[in-house]
């Protein structure tokens, strides 16, 4: 007998790069603030398309967002913007990025007045994670009272981009809750997780400027 198949999400069995990404990343609590912006502004990029889509496109949008770097995403003015909508790298879609310009703005008024956004956004499941015990695909809703709350408490700061149905495929990524398949080999595993490490290319300084080239998630998984 052959060693035994491990079973997973039926959502992320697309290709490699899904399956690395459900296996290492999806559900662990992340608490880094810049981990957080970047899943808010990959969440809303792929807002009408695939997560293969966007996790295709993850590096460039690393490079085209200064490594989400805030402070640096909200100083980009019309010739960013413009060559944001030139890059052929990320979705070129001229209110996603106008989007993720404003929200890195009010991601800053968020963290002057709570002290980290972290702090902030956890606070909409009580500071821990949300075990939840789904057995299909169909238990898994596009949205919960948590999510709906989250997503009107950030649409009143001024974020864009932030509907219920992209605020919890946020809150699954960032593992505000677990919503791994009980028969999926990550769901123990996330319940004991530590928080996802710091990636250390989100650290590096880009290599090049806004200007360089360059549901869960999808319908099923949300």
């Amino acid at each position: 007998m052959g060693p035994k198949a491990i079973s997973r999400c039926p959502w992320c069995e697309t290709n490699a790069l899904q399956i690395a990404y459900h296996d290492r990343e999806w559900g662990v609590p992340v608490h880094d603030d810049r981990r957080l912006l970047e899943f808010l502004v990959l969440e809303g990029a792929q807002a009408g398309l695939s997560w293969d889509t966007i996790l295709k496109k993850r590096g460039n949008y690393r490079r085209a967002f200064a490594g989400f770097d805030a402070k640096r995403i909200a100083r980009f003015g019309a010739k960013e913007a413009r060559a944001l909508m030139a890059n052929p790298g990320i979705v070129r879609n001229r209110l996603k990025i106008a989007a993720a310009i404003s929200n890195a703005k009010a991601f800053l008024a968020v963290q002057r007045e709570f002290g980290s956004f972290d702090r902030y956004i956890w606070q909409f499941v009580g500071g821990r994670p949300l075990r939840n015990r789904r057995r299909t695909l169909k238990q898994v809703p596009p949205s919960t009272p948590e999510s709906d709350a989250m997503s009107k408490d950030l649409k009143q700061r001024g974020f864009r981009f932030v509907g219920s149905t992209i605020c919890y495929a946020f809150m699954q990524a960032v593992g505000m809750v677990n919503d791994h398949l009980v028969t999926c080999f990550r769901y123990r595993q996330v319940r004991r997780s530590p928080e996802t490490p710091r990636d250390p290319a989100l650290d590096r300084r880009s290599t090049g400027s806004a200007s360089s080239a360059g549901r869960a998630h999808d319908k099923a998984s949300r």
